[in-house]
């Protein structure tokens, strides 16, 4: 560095003091110019680095909720066992109430379902309280959507307590409940139909377990409908009545029927009487004027008797679920799934014109793995002290409380959307 330096300062050419001053200039313009470039893009950056200032936490929960698909998973241990028990609630009835009556495993309440893509978030008892606070729910189907009320009784009771006011609606407090949450004036009701449309018995001996049923199927079942156009959600459901002896009318005459050994009567499918049941039952919440509620159609529940029908010595005495290479869905838990799911679909579609929301429990597949999530011999008949062999009901606790993780997950994106 000397020598250069003193090289330069012994040149004596007439340039020799004007070329510092012509560098110092220059490097101040190139100074000036980056100051000025820099606050320039600081100011206005161009369009490609604005997706840098996202948050790296923003930009996962956007591509979170492209990618969640709740209902698409498998069953994963979950050692922490079941959100409450038998004894920590006591508003489980005997029906489902497995460990009363001495079903000796406990895995089968020791398993969660994982989405492929995300994390179902937990039940927040709290956060549901809060949600429905002012509001109403009411299950409309058969048992087994009474079954997922008391689930949802359940995962609230350790944060309170409902009281029972059934008796001031009706006298039948076996099928028809309804709970109030004083501290949230947050109201369940299970209205149960489990044809969503109007029956009878048609059978001469009169009603029992498999008897001949007639079927109405374009005329919803008013035990429901009386009662339903003030609810805020709806979770609609129906399944293994459709399977008995059943006469379909249509405008008060005779179109068909199926399994009913009637001489020179069409024979339809069960999925025809399926199809218009809920086809009828979407439209009448169509057109109830005040209905301003969400309707969730949750889907088929599939049953697990092995070794014999339900009347013929069948039981389900598994103890783990399967997974999906063991189980697929299929047959007619397929049919019956897609037929309710596309009514739904249209229903959606036509429901729009009028703000009204259709949403989906997809439930089937999830549960078509839990073969171990029955009560079999462990549960006792609703009437009757005597215990029976159940494969259709669910364990309380026991996967059907995934349920309603489902049902808490899409009420909040449900409002989230409201919201945006």
């Amino acid at each position: 560095m000397k020598s250069y330096s003193t090289d330069l300062n012994a040149n004596n050419s007439p340039h020799t003091h004007s070329n510092p001053r012509k560098v110092f200039l220059i490097a101040l313009i190139l100074i000036l110019l980056t100051i000025i470039h820099l606050c320039i893009h600081s100011s206005n950056p161009p369009l490609p680095f604005k997706k840098i200032r996202i948050s790296s936490t923003v930009y996962r929960n956007i591509e979170f909720e492209k990618k969640c698909d709740i209902f698409t998973g498998k069953w994963v241990p979950n050692p922490k066992g079941p959100y409450y028990t038998n004894t920590s609630c006591n508003l489980i009835i005997d029906q489902q109430n497995c460990m009363k009556f001495g079903r000796p495993d406990t895995e089968f309440m020791k398993w969660r379902w994982k989405p492929d893509e995300c994390e179902l978030p937990i039940f927040n008892p709290l956060q549901f309280l809060e949600l429905v606070r002012g509001k109403s729910m009411a299950f409309v189907g058969d048992s087994v959507g009474r079954n997922q009320m008391q689930s949802l009784l359940c995962l609230l009771a350790s944060v309170t307590y409902p009281e029972d006011i059934s008796y001031k609606y009706t006298s039948n407090t076996d099928y028809f409940k309804r709970w109030f949450y004083a501290d949230y004036e947050f109201t369940i009701a299970a209205l149960w139909s489990p044809f969503l449309v109007e029956a009878s018995d048609a059978d001469t001996n009169g009603h029992s377990l498999n008897s001949l049923m007639n079927l109405y199927l374009d005329k919803a079942d008013e035990a429901w409908v009386r009662e339903v156009e003030s609810f805020d959600y709806v979770i609609i459901s129906a399944g293994h009545w459709f399977f008995r002896p059943l006469i379909y009318y249509e405008k008060n005459q005779v179109i068909g029927c199926h399994n009913c050994n009637i001489q020179n009567m069409t024979a339809l499918p069960k999925y025809y009487g399926y199809r218009m049941a809920f086809r009828t039952a979407f439209r009448t919440l169509r057109r109830l004027k005040k209905y301003k509620g969400i309707t969730f159609l949750r889907t088929f529940s599939p049953s697990h008797f092995e070794n014999g029908d339900w009347n013929k010595g069948g039981n389900c005495v598994r103890t783990r679920p399967f997974t999906s290479q063991e189980m697929k869905l299929d047959g007619y838990i397929m049919e019956f799934y897609l037929t309710q799911v596309e009514e739904l679909k249209a229903a959606e579609k036509q429901g729009k014109r009028k703000g009204l929301k259709f949403g989906l429990l997809d439930t089937t597949e999830i549960m078509l793995l839990r073969p171990d999530g029955h009560p079999s011999n462990y549960g006792h008949s609703l009437h009757q002290n005597m215990t029976l062999t159940d494969c259709v009901h669910w364990c309380l606790p026991g996967p059907i409380d995934t349920w309603n993780e489902f049902l808490l997950d899409t009420m909040l994106k449900n409002e989230k959307d409201d919201v945006n």
